[in-house]
């Protein structure tokens, strides 16, 4: 008569499913330890890279024209006048009213608006200059960057496409932040004027948004990202004196 199979095993030797089970469970839980490891890990790089690009650039941006140090051109950031939901955009908004106070300051003599152009029924900056027109400033006065499909390309264009080698950036101060950081290290010397946030909930949505958008800002740096288009020299027209202030 053969012997008895050992606890946990089948009559031919084999593990029953009983005794296959616990192992089962621990690598589930080892491989969902992994995972929270690396979700910590980075969540922790975010937010070590979030406050990294805030305190390098918080004493460069102005909470008010009056403080905004004169520069020759503001380079206005580009957004939708509208909400995906058809509601007036007020970061769109808030970013007008900021470019056309920091002109008719005479803080600068010229405003560049950068942004997307991505379709005939999509084009941020000819909408924005219909706004700073209507806000009183000189359509002379307003040149427009039709390839500002990120922020880094907005930045590099700056430079590289239209000569500039200081703005005042306007955005919101959390986007401003981040254009300034990637301003500084392609060597454009840039400072910023913060445009008003949004009362509403949403800003907390594309503040949580923007965490993503400086991590991703950072590897652009590493892998040394360039913009979708550069081609030949512009020119931003500008007033002559400050005494042109409106």
């Amino acid at each position: 008569m053969s012997a008895p199979a050992p606890a946990g095993a089948a009559q031919d030797g084999r593990p029953t499913a009983a005794a296959q089970r616990p192992s089962h469970r621990q690598g589930l839980r080892i491989a969902l330890l992994a995972a929270t490891g690396v979700l910590l890990l980075a969540a922790a790089v975010s937010a070590a890279i979030d406050t990294m690009v805030s305190a390098s650039t918080v004493h460069a941006i102005a909470s008010g024209v009056d403080d905004v140090e004169p520069k020759p051109v503001a380079l206005l950031l580009g957004t939708a006048r509208r909400t995906v939901a058809g509601r007036p955009n007020e970061f769109y908004q808030a970013r007008i009213e900021a470019a056309a106070a920091l002109f008719h300051s005479g803080k600068v003599q010229g405003i560049l608006v950068s942004g997307d152009n991505a379709t005939r029924w999509y084009n941020e900056p000819i909408a924005m200059r219909k706004d700073l027109i209507a806000a009183g400033v000189p359509p002379e006065f307003i040149t427009l960057d039709y390839a500002g499909f990120r922020t880094l390309d907005s930045v590099i264009r700056a430079k590289e496409v239209f000569g500039q080698r200081q703005v005042v950036i306007v955005s919101q101060r959390f986007h401003a932040e981040r254009a300034i950081f990637l301003a500084r290290h392609f060597g454009l010397e840039a400072s910023g004027l913060a445009a008003a946030d949004p009362t509403s909930q949403g800003l907390l949505k594309v503040r949580a948004r923007e965490v993503l958008a400086r991590v991703a800002a950072v590897l652009d740096i590493v892998v040394g990202r360039a913009p979708k288009f550069l081609g030949s020299a512009e020119t931003v027209r500008l007033r002559t004196t400050n005494d042109d202030a409106v």
